[in-house]
């Protein structure tokens, strides 16, 4: 399927009523809005409270691998949501298959507000923790590729690529709210209180968001691509398996077309943010005001990249961003190692390279795949990059840090660019 799709077309040859843009582009962006807080949320306190409050036998830096691991947990689970939410969105329907993932991803959120912790329980917090987290993966898992679906089945000719940000904005909106809510936290409670019972708070209020979420999700209808696929008849049995039978290429190739979209991004704010308190002993608000300036940052971008790839392609596109990341690795170590301005300069290179490449990410992955199949297969490239990608970036580059020097951690973002390099350019132009 390729940006030629005429999205209005089918919607009238299925007689189904067309959603306005408008009420389409803010589903698609609330619920990833969602989804991401929730999983940065989780990022956030994995740094600041979760090695103390559940891993608290270890030294410090193994409390913080530790916490690091549980953060991976989401990253595995997500291929297994995309795999059982994809089945349901490309065989009842992308609205319904949204609204559940949606109050997956948001029980297991509030219920780590509810957990107890390992001085209370033991043992048995950081496993609860563990099942929580895989929640939370499960949930996005799904996610993710209906709401990118939702935007760019319902987007008229020659604006795929636009639309298709949308969702995508919902991560630096995401990491905005959940880096902002921690930071009023530490201004306005105590370090007691903070590890007490105000890391709860933001996993509570999920809660809010959920119903706001729930009610904007619920309001729109099935999208004119699916609504067409059903009435010929279209749908297949078990997606997933036509989907490995027919197009592993799409598959294997989409994954590491993403890669270096996942290593940058936890580069760039997981990693950096344990880097900046745990090395360079920076006050955790001056780390989070960071983050939430990187956010910003991520933020303009996204729009900037689906403007421009839809004028000249998103291939070519990803490819100048992709080389530009290639290069931008190099500066890791200079810049992270120097002071305050070569941070901040860090973070606003990173994070606009992030925004250029994550901006088109999701229509190029659901781009090689039939109506039929691409609700499991955009979510299965996209999860599946997930565990290659971002799974294990903090933990390498905690370790790569400590053990070789900051260089290696740029090594390691340049040798993922130089795979997805070779990903994109071995693509047909039509496969992103």
């Amino acid at each position: 399927m390729t940006d030629q799709t005429i999205s209005a077309p089918l919607a009238a040859r299925a007689g189904s009523p067309v959603n306005s843009p408008a009420r389409v582009l803010l589903a698609s962006l609330i619920g990833t809005t969602i989804e991401f807080f929730d999983f940065y949320v989780y990022a956030t306190a994995a740094v600041l409270v979760f090695p103390t409050l559940f891993f608290p036998a270890s030294d410090a830096t193994t409390a913080l691998l530790a916490s690091f691991a549980t953060f991976s947990i989401a990253f595995f689970a997500r291929p297994f949501g995309a795999i059982v939410f994809g089945h349901f969105g490309d065989r009842v329907g992308r609205k319904a298959t949204l609204v559940a993932a949606l109050l997956t991803m948001g029980i297991s959120t509030v219920a780590i507000g509810l957990l107890p912790t390992h001085a209370q329980i033991g043992v048995a917090a950081p496993a609860l923790l563990a099942l929580c987290r895989f929640g939370q993966g499960f949930g996005l898992g799904g996610e993710w590729g209906g709401a990118v679906l939702l935007a760019t089945e319902n987007a008229p000719e020659g604006k795929r690529s636009w639309y298709g940000m949308f969702p995508q904005l919902g991560a630096p909106v995401g990491l905005f709210l959940s880096s902002g809510f921690f930071w009023v936290l530490l201004h306005f409670m105590s370090q007691d209180d903070l590890l007490a019972w105000g890391w709860r708070l933001p996993f509570l209020a999920s809660i809010v968001l959920i119903v706001m979420g729930l009610w904007v999700r619920l309001s729109i209808t099935e999208t004119p691509e699916f609504a067409e696929a059903v009435k010929r008849d279209q749908r297949v049995s078990v997606p997933v398996v036509e989907l490995f039978r027919n197009h592993k290429r799409s598959l294997f190739l989409g994954t590491f077309v993403a890669l270096v979209t996942f290593v940058l991004f936890y580069i760039c704010s997981a990693w950096l943010l344990s880097y900046n308190v745990k090395v360079r002993q920076i006050a955790f608000t001056d780390a989070l005001l960071m983050q939430i300036y990187g956010s910003v940052v991520f933020g303009i971008a996204i729009p900037v990249a689906g403007r421009i790839a839809d004028a000249v392609g998103r291939r070519p596109f990803l490819i100048v961003v992709t080389v530009l990341i290639g290069g931008f690795s190099f500066f890791l170590a200079p810049l992270t190692g120097g002071g305050e301005g070569g941070l901040y300069l860090f973070v606003t290179m990173g994070m606009f390279l992030m925004g250029l490449t994550y901006g088109v990410i999701g229509a190029a992955l659901a781009a090689p795949f039939p109506t039929r199949v691409r609700y499991t297969g955009s979510s299965i490239t996209f999860n599946f990059a997930g565990i290659f990608g971002a799974s294990l970036a903090p933990y390498a580059a905690t370790w790569l840090q400590q053990n070789h020097g900051l260089a290696h951690v740029g090594y390691y973002m340049a040798a993922a660019a130089v795979i997805t390099l070779f990903c994109i350019l071995a693509s047909g132009r039509n496969e992103v």
